[in-house]
């Protein structure tokens, strides 16, 4: 068996949100709930923890940059799927960059999957992109873009 490198994934968003707002949206569980799939997601310096609608674990890996609110970088695995949760863990960064006019760029950054190649696959495109319209509607409106799978 052989492995493919498999590249990062990037991914751009502008929200009309400041970036403390943005940062409280995808590190407090009140937040994430309402766009994330139903996760109720914890972020602190050192830990990501994600969990279900359940309780069940997502996932808990370390974090390794913590700088609200511009940047953090933590582990990523999918355990809400047990073959996902089998691989190797891979990385996620979040870049938040205002600008003058009150609007912030947020970048995603998805890599370290050359060991997650189902993983790979589930979060490509639609699946962050899934995610991002549910924060992006969610700050800007209140509103919740998609009903949370549960």
């Amino acid at each position: 068996m052989t492995t493919q490198e498999a590249p990062a994934q990037i991914y751009r968003v502008f929200i009309k949100a400041s970036p403390e707002k943005i940062w409280e949206a995808i590190t407090r569980p009140g937040f994430t709930e309402r766009y994330f799939h139903g996760a109720r997601i914890t972020v602190v310096p050192d830990r990501y923890l994600s969990l279900g609608p359940n309780d069940e674990v997502y996932s808990d890996e370390d974090v390794f940059e913590f700088d609200p609110p511009h940047r953090l970088v933590h582990g990523w695995r999918s355990g809400y799927d047990e073959e996902m949760a089998r691989e190797a863990p891979s990385r996620v960064t979040w870049e938040i960059k205002q600008s003058p006019d009150g609007v912030c760029l947020l970048t995603v950054t998805h890599d370290r999957l050359e060991g997650a190649p189902k993983t790979a696959a589930s979060v490509s495109g639609v699946g962050w992109m899934y995610v991002l319209s549910g924060l992006k509607t969610f700050l800007e409106t209140g509103e919740m873009l998609f009903t949370p799978n549960m």
